[in-house]
């Protein structure tokens, strides 16, 4: 799509904030309109308006594309949600061990259980490790533990970790970086442990190299747009 605007300024109403291109409120896919709950989110999403050029990229375009997802899918889809990212505990990566090289198992044990033990102090809920590909049975008392702290989120919040959940493929790093507790890049590294390893062993090639800096963009996007909410 072809830039139809000049200028892009952000507005102020009763309940919440506004884009305005030439004057005019931005409106979601569905037609709706893009009220924001924290100026810095606003702000935020001004500024990736500016930033296009001639042609719209909407992939350049992340934090907008989050901020319509809340408002044209919550709140009803919320459920669908909750269940989705909840779904990640069942099959979470941290729970799944390599069991060579000794040196990959090293890693993944001393990258990945803090992040379980985390878990277990912060919500109850304890995950079980094993090693291979054969699926894990976790306890009910775990799996509703991490639901219910899905659950508690509200729209905004929950869509952010939606999105870190499904970059990362692991809802305890998806946890702990909507409390704040790690950091995108960190997140990252940890998630994708086992094939940054790889690459080290084998090296990198240009798919794999564009994959994950798709990857690092959206675990990143979805950071931000944590911290813009509690800006």
């Amino acid at each position: 799509m072809q830039r139809f605007y000049k200028d892009v300024a952000v507005g102020a109403e009763a309940d919440g904030f506004t884009v305005l291109l030439d004057g005019k409120p931005v409106r979601t896919p569905a037609r709706r309109l893009l009220l924001l709950p924290t100026r810095a989110l606003a702000e935020a999403v001004a500024e990736e308006w500016r930033a296009q050029g001639e042609t719209l990229a909407a992939d350049a375009m992340r934090l907008t594309r989050l901020a319509t997802t809340v408002v044209d899918l919550m709140p009803t889809r919320r459920g669908d949600a909750i269940e989705e990212v909840a779904g990640f505990a069942d099959t979470d990566l941290l729970c799944y061990r390599a069991s060579s090289p000794a040196t990959l198992v090293e890693r993944q044990e001393a990258s990945w259980q803090p992040w379980l033990d985390w878990a277990e102090r912060q919500y109850d809920a304890r995950l079980q490790p094993a090693s291979g590909i054969m699926p894990v049975e976790q306890s009910e008392t775990a799996l509703k533990a991490l639901k219910a702290a899905v659950a508690r989120l509200g729209d905004w919040r929950l869509v952010g970790l939606h999105a870190a959940t499904t970059a990362l493929g692991s809802l305890i790093l998806g946890l702990a970086l909507e409390r704040g507790a790690i950091d995108g890049e960190r997140a990252f590294e940890t998630a994708y442990l086992d094939e940054l390893f790889e690459i080290e062993e084998w090296g990198e090639d240009a798919e794999q190299t564009r994959r994950h800096e798709r990857l690092r963009a959206d675990v990143a996007a979805a950071e931000r747009f944590l911290r813009l909410l509690a800006a």
